[in-house]
């Protein structure tokens, strides 16, 4: 599961890059009851979301002008000059320079070699994600993509996770679950998922990474989706050993996963 225990490659920090994010801080307040932090001016007015008090994820203005708003994982590092240079050599495309977030910390943006967009962030005074795998948090992180196996070359490459491979029902594929380096099962985190790339529309059949949140009820959340403009894709339905699952977006188009472990068919 995820943890606020941050390892190397462990995500670190959820955000959403947004055409109004004054707009989209709304829509996820009616949808998980996330209240409204706003850094300044010194920080651009970015927009730090809580839970109960403690930070789940940051809206601000979209990091590059050609790309859809859309969610993006930060994964940990201890060097991100390192860590670009590797990714580099494995594939990856820089997208946004190593760049100091003041005191706070140091991230870049990149896309790996299948297209999927995420960040590095190496930590200053800013203690990122304060609270996952609760409902109305991040509990997982799930790339879609159409190349499986290269996706895990990549990452692999990078930043050392391991894989485990679970046979998805009618045997013809498989859900890769993600893992820290050195760490059990106890610490997965994420998986990849095989799509298509006709499947794949907002991102022209590049890969694509989405959050999963857990929720309490994901029939209510799911209709708190509809209230507030979002869509829902798909479901609610039931993932035998997973729980209730709704793939949905936001007025923008931004995708997200809810799941409710404790749901069932009924």
């Amino acid at each position: 599961m995820i943890t606020t225990d941050f390892v190397v490659g462990s995500p670190r920090w959820l955000e959403l890059g947004s055409d109004a994010p004054i707009v989209s801080a709304d829509f996820y307040g009616r949808v998980f009851g996330w209240r409204t932090q706003t850094m300044g001016e010194r920080f651009g007015d970015y927009l730090v979301m809580r839970s109960t008090g403690e930070a789940v994820g940051g809206i601000g203005p979209r990091i590059v002008d050609d790309e859809p708003p859309a969610w993006t994982p930060y994964f940990h590092t201890d060097d991100v000059e390192t860590s670009v240079h590797r990714a580099r050599d494995l594939g990856a495309t820089l997208e946004v320079e190593p760049t100091d977030v003041r005191e706070l910390g140091r991230m870049a943006h990149l896309t790996d070699p299948q297209g999927g967009w995420f960040a590095l962030w190496e930590p200053g005074t800013f203690s990122s994600l304060q609270a996952v795998d609760r409902p109305n948090t991040l509990c997982w992180v799930e790339m879609w993509t159409p190349d499986v196996q290269g996706a895990k070359e990549f990452y692999r490459g990078l930043f050392g996770w391991r894989y485990d491979d679970i046979p998805l029902p009618g045997g013809d594929s498989a859900y890769t679950t993600l893992r820290p380096l050195g760490m059990g099962e106890e610490r997965y985190f994420g998986g990849f998922m095989g799509v298509a790339p006709e499947q794949l529309p907002r991102t022209d059949g590049a890969a694509d990474w989405h959050p999963i949140f857990q929720v309490a009820d994901c029939d209510a959340t799911a209709s708190a989706v509809l209230d507030a403009g979002g869509r829902v894709h798909m479901g609610p339905e039931y993932a035998p050993g997973v729980g209730l699952t709704a793939v949905c977006s936001d007025p923008s188009a931004a995708g997200f996963v809810l799941l409710d472990p404790e749901g069932s068919h009924g």
